[in-house]
């Protein structure tokens, strides 16, 4: 039986392996182990008889705003509705927490476009936050605000948003 729940430390190995196995391709940014362990309250894991079979995060940039990070499913259960339920409770927590808008960055733009999101032109942000979040040192913050410092660390992927009603 498939669980999704919060993650815990103790899936942050698993969650490790899981990142690799996209990131080796590049398919998706690697993450150093101590920023998954920082992050580990972020992310929504999928159990599957007790084995970590996906994740994904999501990672407040402003009061209305979240990058939805880090989303991935065993290779062998892609397309099984895996990341379909990991990504509808990364987004209900988003709802949670008053987040209004909700990005990814994404080679994986059909499956995320299922799910209502919209490829991103420009900056949706109001001019004051803008300037608010240019001091951010976050990279995804970066990737949002499409600046030129971010694409050299960026795989060529597609900037998508979804408004959340």
């Amino acid at each position: 039986m498939l669980v999704i729940r919060p993650a815990k430390t103790s899936d942050v190995k698993s969650i490790r392996t899981l990142v690799d196995s996209y990131a080796a391709p590049g398919q998706m940014l690697s993450k150093e182990t101590v920023t998954l362990y920082e992050s580990v309250q972020e992310f929504i894991v999928a159990e599957l008889d007790g084995v970590l079979v996906g994740c994904g995060a999501l990672h407040i940039l402003w009061e209305d705003l979240a990058e939805v990070r880090t989303v991935a499913v065993l290779e062998n259960l892609q397309r099984q509705g895996v990341g379909h339920q990991i990504l509808e409770a990364v987004i209900q927590r988003a709802r949670e927490v008053g987040v209004e808008k909700i990005f990814c960055l994404t080679f994986q733009t059909d499956f995320f476009g299922h799910h209502g999101f919209e490829v991103l032109e420009g900056t949706p942000v109001q001019p004051d936050v803008y300037v608010e979040l240019l001091r951010s040192y976050d990279a995804g913050v970066a990737e949002f605000l499409d600046l030129e410092s971010a694409k050299p660390n960026t795989l060529g992927n597609t900037r998508m948003l979804k408004i959340l009603t």
